[in-house]
């Protein structure tokens, strides 16, 4: 199914994020990538600097003018040029793609270059929700070239974010080979922290060697991929809350424009207002917290939707901001969303109506209204976990209708 002009828009901003540091081994997928959703969105010119400045990364990153790394960019640019028109340079393209098929032929006729299934799987990761697909194509890349470390290290976080929403331990085989990643990759701050998270799970005290990483991700070039956002969830989980705001703050202190940070930060607020509130929290610090999600708002306009609801549930924890919390809710269940967005709303005030409101019965409706959306995702779980805990405890009237729904609930 073809994306939503939204939808490339919110990769896009997850994408900036990830940043275009010198030494990034996915450097020439990014700008790829970038590449593509900038013509599908109608900024061409951008396309086309995009995919050459993923030629250019290839070459810097293989050490090399040519080889079969980039058949998928040359790939892209042919199809840029035919889109564009210009047929001339498109074949002109192809050209290139079939010299290099001549001079780098796959291992069979019924297989791809070991590079190309790895693109497909890196970008399948942040487009699709067919986790096997990923796991498949890496499997194959790396079996192909088995010394490509930084494949092995992105296999490895694929199945571990599969595997999160849906199992409360990550399974042992999995966690083994994120062992054995690491010490193929030891220098991968953010593997390291997703392994240390993980074995932090299984009852490991990870106190100092969290704030050992912490120091590195600190250290670290600004990126999604740093590590800082999976050390401060592991901060609020085997740490303290208030450690992993002054870690945010910290990072933010060193790099004060960086919107990536702010959104960190943020989160931090969020968790400490939202998660672990108590009535004497000071003023100065909701007003931070407030502050911040709006700016983080204003800084990630394609993919807020999220970020709304946090702020909207940030206000509900003051009696006095409880109306335009209430507001807020309002404003975006009137909008037109994807399923998958309906989904993550309704769960978000089933859970706001439930808590803040005290409102149960209503809070039920929207519960189901987000499992009644045949989308698997954290929302549809959390949202039937949630009508399943009312029904096992019998109290509420409405226990035969949950009954009765969770019977006939449709698997997506």
């Amino acid at each position: 199914m073809e994306p939503n002009k939204n939808k490339l828009l919110c990769l896009y901003e997850k994408l900036v994020d990830i940043g275009t540091e010198e030494g990034n081994s996915w450097l020439g997928h990014i700008y790829n990538l970038r590449g593509f959703i900038q013509y599908k969105v109608g900024s061409t010119e951008d396309a086309q600097s995009f995919f050459n400045k993923a030629a250019e990364a290839f070459s810097q990153t293989r050490n090399a003018d040519d080889g079969p790394w980039l058949v998928v960019n040359y790939g892209n640019l042919a199809w840029l040029h035919h889109h564009l028109g210009d047929q001339a340079e498109s074949e002109a393209y192809l050209s290139k793609v079939d010299a290099l098929m001549k001079k780098y032929p796959p291992p069979s006729q019924d297989e791809l270059h070991a590079e190309t299934y790895a693109e497909k799987a890196w970008t399948l990761m942040k487009f699709s929700t067919d986790k096997e697909l990923v796991t498949d194509y890496f499997q194959r890349a790396i079996r192909m070239q088995p010394d490509m470390v930084e494949w092995n290290t992105s296999h490895v976080l694929a199945l571990s974010n599969a595997s999160k929403y849906y199992d409360k331990e990550l399974a042992a085989d999995i966690l083994e080979k994120m062992r054995v990643a690491k010490e193929l990759d030891p220098e991968n701050v953010y593997l390291a922290v997703f392994y240390l998270q993980h074995r932090a799970k299984k009852g490991e005290d990870v106190k100092d060697e969290a704030r050992e990483l912490a120091e590195k991700v600190l250290r670290n070039p600004v990126s999604s991929y740093s590590g800082m956002k999976a050390i401060i969830r592991v901060y609020r989980e085997y740490v303290s809350i208030d450690e992993a705001i002054d870690l945010a703050e910290e990072a933010l202190k060193r790099h004060p424009d960086e919107r990536y940070l702010k959104r960190c930060a943020a989160l931090c607020y969020n968790w400490k207002i939202v998660f672990f509130y108590n009535k004497h929290l000071n003023q100065s610090m909701k007003d931070r917290a407030i502050s911040l999600q709006e700016e983080v708002i204003s800084l990630y306009p394609h993919s807020s939707l999220l970020k709304k609801v946090a702020l909207a549930n940030i206000l509900a924890k003051s009696y006095r901001d409880m109306v335009k919390a209430e507001q807020m809710y309002q404003d975006l269940l009137g909008q037109d969303l994807e399923p998958a967005d309906k989904q993550l709303l309704y769960n978000y005030y089933g859970k706001y109506l439930n808590y803040d409101r005290h409102d149960t019965n209503e809070s039920i409706q929207f519960h189901m209204k987000a499992a009644a959306i045949p989308e698997q995702s954290y929302y549809r779980e959390n949202s039937i976990e949630a009508l399943e805990k009312i029904k096992k405890k019998g109290r509420n009237p409405m226990c035969g209708e949950i009954e009765r729904f969770l019977e006939n609930l449709q698997e997506p």
